[in-house]
């Protein structure tokens, strides 16, 4: 099991003892929640925070843009250094921004309402399906039971067509709602589950939850 944090739920005011923190356990890379107030009701960060956590980590960095028009920014946030870009099928011009790009993996993101027949034609062209589990916008919300289903439909089809992409699940997860998904998924991303209490102990119940 991958564990990506949501980085933007730690302390930023010590961005850097922060990061020594979470790289003392076994993270495998940064979860960046990119939000526009506008695809979603939050504002947070861009392409100059990416830029500013890569001088600061030799680890990957996932950019997931949460944004009405990922296809205006998906080359600034290549440059910023993001390793992998991940955007939302339910964006506008979401097919324009996917084929964008280039120079990073390319993840597609489903909201817990989106069916997966939406992304079918996706699937063999992507590196990560990421599998929203709560509406994006806030942490801390409760995980939403209905997305296992969803997981179980997408390892299926990732199965019988021997595609390659990894499975990602983001919002509500925990030490608690773990077990639910670890049977799917191949990449866990956490807030509040990581960041909430101790994070050594937090990391290691979502990774290694038996």
């Amino acid at each position: 099991m991958k564990i990506a944090p949501s980085i933007i739920s730690a302390d930023l005011t010590c961005l850097r003892e922060s990061l020594l923190e979470l790289e003392k356990h076994e993270i495998d890379f940064y979860h960046v929640d990119v939000m526009d107030g506008n695809f979603v009701p939050n504002i947070t960060v861009g392409p100059d925070f990416v830029r500013t956590l890569k001088k600061l980590t030799k680890k990957q960095i996932e950019a997931h843009l949460m944004i009405a028009r990922p296809d205006r920014y998906v080359k600034r946030f290549e440059e910023s250094g993001s390793d992998i870009i991940t955007v939302h099928v339910e964006s506008n011009n979401f097919k324009e921004a996917l084929e964008s790009i280039k120079n990073a993996k390319k993840g597609i993101a489903v909201n817990p309402e989106t069916p997966l027949s939406i992304i079918y034609n996706y699937l063999e062209k992507v590196d990560i399906v990421l599998v929203m589990s709560v509406h994006p916008g806030f942490s801390g919300q409760k995980f939403i039971m209905e997305t296992v289903s969803k997981l179980e439909e997408l390892k299926r089809i990732k199965n019988m067509k021997d595609y390659s992409f990894e499975i990602a699940i983001d919002g509500g997860i925990n030490r608690d709602t773990i077990k639910f998904v670890k049977n799917y998924v191949d990449i866990v991303c956490a807030a509040t589950g990581i960041f909430s209490g101790d994070i050594g102990e937090n990391i290691k119940s979502l990774k290694y939850d038996p």
